[in-house]
Protein backbone atom coordinates (compact mmCIF):
# COMPACT_ATOMS: atom_id res chain seq x y z
CA UNK A 1 0.00 0.00 0.00
CA UNK A 2 2.55 2.64 1.29
CA UNK A 3 4.75 1.66 -2.23
CA UNK A 4 1.59 2.19 -3.92
CA UNK A 5 0.70 5.26 -2.51
CA UNK A 6 4.56 7.10 -3.13
CA UNK A 7 4.15 6.34 -6.79
CA UNK A 8 0.69 8.32 -6.81
CA UNK A 9 1.86 11.00 -5.07
CA UNK A 10 5.14 11.77 -6.28
CA UNK A 11 4.39 10.49 -9.90
CA UNK A 12 6.96 8.14 -9.87
CA UNK A 13 6.03 5.72 -12.92
CA UNK A 14 6.34 2.46 -10.65
CA UNK A 15 4.46 -0.97 -11.15
CA UNK A 16 3.53 -2.56 -7.71
CA UNK A 17 2.95 -6.31 -7.49
CA UNK A 18 1.84 -7.95 -4.46
CA UNK A 19 2.15 -11.77 -3.93
CA UNK A 20 -0.47 -13.19 -1.77
CA UNK A 21 0.93 -16.05 0.35
CA UNK A 22 -2.07 -16.43 2.67
CA UNK A 23 -4.46 -17.91 -0.74
CA UNK A 24 -7.12 -15.08 0.44
CA UNK A 25 -6.86 -12.74 -2.46
CA UNK A 26 -9.88 -10.69 -1.98
CA UNK A 27 -9.71 -10.73 1.54
CA UNK A 28 -6.01 -9.79 1.24
CA UNK A 29 -7.00 -6.96 -1.50
CA UNK A 30 -9.49 -5.81 0.99
CA UNK A 31 -6.64 -5.11 3.91
CA UNK A 32 -4.19 -3.67 1.31
CA UNK A 33 -6.88 -1.48 -0.24
CA UNK A 34 -8.40 -0.18 3.60
CA UNK A 35 -4.56 0.43 4.09
CA UNK A 36 -4.19 2.36 1.12
CA UNK A 37 -6.99 4.19 1.38
CA UNK A 38 -6.62 5.25 5.03
CA UNK A 39 -3.25 6.47 3.83
CA UNK A 40 -4.18 8.58 1.35
CA UNK A 41 -6.63 10.55 3.29
CA UNK A 42 -3.74 10.91 6.00
CA UNK A 43 -1.18 12.47 3.44
CA UNK A 44 -4.60 14.43 1.91
CA UNK A 45 -3.38 12.71 -1.65
CA UNK A 46 -7.15 13.38 -2.82
CA UNK A 47 -7.59 10.42 -4.71
CA UNK A 48 -10.15 7.56 -4.67
CA UNK A 49 -8.17 3.97 -4.25
CA UNK A 50 -10.46 1.26 -5.41
CA UNK A 51 -9.82 -2.61 -4.33
CA UNK A 52 -9.10 -2.63 -8.95
CA UNK A 53 -6.08 -0.17 -8.12
CA UNK A 54 -3.97 -2.67 -6.29
CA UNK A 55 -2.45 -5.64 -7.97
CA UNK A 56 -1.91 -9.07 -6.29
CA UNK A 57 -0.83 -11.81 -7.71
CA UNK A 58 -2.50 -15.00 -6.24
CA UNK A 59 0.02 -17.60 -8.18
CA UNK A 60 2.23 -18.47 -5.62
CA UNK A 61 0.15 -19.22 -2.45
CA UNK A 62 -0.21 -22.93 -2.81
CA UNK A 63 -0.10 -25.78 -1.66
CA UNK A 64 -1.68 -23.59 1.69
CA UNK A 65 -0.86 -20.96 3.99
CA UNK A 66 2.61 -21.48 6.00
CA UNK A 67 3.20 -24.76 3.71
CA UNK A 68 6.43 -24.02 1.38
CA UNK A 69 6.17 -25.79 -1.98
CA UNK A 70 9.13 -27.22 -3.52
CA UNK A 71 9.28 -23.78 -5.63
CA UNK A 72 9.27 -21.61 -2.30
CA UNK A 73 12.30 -24.05 -0.75
CA UNK A 74 13.99 -23.39 -3.94
CA UNK A 75 13.58 -19.87 -3.68
CA UNK A 76 14.92 -19.31 -0.25
CA UNK A 77 18.03 -21.61 -0.63
CA UNK A 78 18.83 -19.38 -3.48
CA UNK A 79 18.15 -16.30 -1.72
CA UNK A 80 20.20 -17.25 1.12
CA UNK A 81 23.19 -18.50 -1.11
CA UNK A 82 23.40 -16.05 -3.75
CA UNK A 83 22.58 -12.89 -1.57
CA UNK A 84 23.10 -14.07 2.14
CA UNK A 85 18.65 -13.00 1.96
CA UNK A 86 17.03 -14.92 4.85
CA UNK A 87 13.29 -15.24 4.13
CA UNK A 88 10.75 -17.56 5.67
CA UNK A 89 8.66 -20.18 3.96
CA UNK A 90 5.05 -18.35 4.89
CA UNK A 91 5.35 -15.09 3.50
CA UNK A 92 8.96 -14.14 2.30
CA UNK A 93 9.92 -16.82 0.36
CA UNK A 94 6.78 -17.29 -1.58
CA UNK A 95 7.02 -13.52 -2.91
CA UNK A 96 10.70 -14.34 -3.18
CA UNK A 97 9.46 -17.90 -5.51
CA UNK A 98 6.85 -15.15 -7.38
CA UNK A 99 9.48 -12.60 -8.44
CA UNK A 100 12.10 -14.91 -9.27
CA UNK A 101 9.05 -16.63 -11.82
CA UNK A 102 8.46 -13.96 -13.12
CA UNK A 103 11.68 -12.47 -14.22
CA UNK A 104 12.58 -16.25 -15.78
CA UNK A 105 8.78 -16.07 -17.28
CA UNK A 106 10.65 -12.38 -18.38
CA UNK A 107 7.11 -10.85 -17.34
CA UNK A 108 9.00 -7.79 -16.98
CA UNK A 109 10.37 -5.32 -20.08
CA UNK A 110 13.85 -6.09 -20.26
CA UNK A 111 16.17 -3.33 -18.52
CA UNK A 112 13.35 -3.05 -15.66
CA UNK A 113 14.99 -2.41 -12.22
CA UNK A 114 12.56 -4.71 -9.82
CA UNK A 115 13.13 -4.12 -5.79
CA UNK A 116 12.13 -6.73 -3.86
CA UNK A 117 10.56 -5.27 -0.68
CA UNK A 118 11.72 -7.74 2.22
CA UNK A 119 8.88 -7.19 5.16
CA UNK A 120 11.24 -8.99 7.85
CA UNK A 121 9.54 -12.25 7.82
CA UNK A 122 12.66 -14.30 9.38
CA UNK A 123 12.03 -14.88 12.36
CA UNK A 124 9.16 -17.59 10.66
CA UNK A 125 12.04 -19.78 10.34
CA UNK A 126 12.28 -20.41 14.13
CA UNK A 127 8.64 -22.80 13.79
CA UNK A 128 10.24 -24.27 10.71
CA UNK A 129 13.66 -25.33 12.05
CA UNK A 130 14.15 -28.96 12.05
CA UNK A 131 13.12 -28.81 8.28
CA UNK A 132 16.04 -26.36 8.04
CA UNK A 133 18.08 -27.19 10.17
CA UNK A 134 20.70 -29.14 7.14
CA UNK A 135 19.55 -25.95 4.71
Amino acid sequence: AGMYLFSLKDGVPIWVIGIDASGTLEKTRKQVTEIARNTAELIELGLEIIDDDIYINPNYAYPAYGVPSKETNEAIRLAARTEAMITDPVYEGKSMQGMIDLISKRYFPAGSKILYAHLGGAPALNGYSDFYRNG
